[in-house]
């Protein structure tokens, strides 16, 4: 029974202290991307009825610069692009992306784009989805 009583009360402390551990890498001269929203859904599009755009608007809510390090789409049909300049604590940026339905087969889409920053090691992931279809 002590040890159970050891192990939880070992357990606890490392909870509080990752808690606390996050709360100061928050304070501590670091960025922090937060998006108003993460996934689109473009419905149902002609496939041969050109190109689709999506905007993903995010606002650096950290006290240090935010950077984009890298971008890495799930297909060859998406391109994506952003401002390759840091966004300043405040500030607001976008990234765009666009699908082109006519490079692949019609049907269900869902795309997946990797986001790469200096905020963290974690992946931002933002998607896109609809349904292409040929005109009858």
């Amino acid at each position: 029974m002590k040890l159970q009583m050891k192990r939880a009360l070992l357990f606890l402390c490392l909870i509080l202290l990752g808690g606390h551990a996050e709360v100061m890498a928050q304070n501590d001269g670091s960025a922090k991307m937060v998006f108003e929203r993460i996934s689109h859904d473009f419905g149902d599009v002609q496939r041969k009825g050109g190109d689709l755009i999506a905007m993903f608007r995010f606002v650096n809510e950290g006290d240090a610069p935010l950077v984009i390090k890298k971008v890495h789409k799930s297909c060859s049909c998406t391109t994506v692009s952003y401002s390759r300049r840091p966004v300043m604590p405040g500030q607001s940026g976008e990234i765009k992306v666009k699908y082109e339905p006519h490079k692949i087969e019609p049907g269900k889409f869902h795309k997946v784009i990797q986001i790469y920053t200096n905020e963290s090691s974690k992946v931002k992931l933002i998607t896109i989805q609809g349904n292409s279809k040929d005109k009858k």
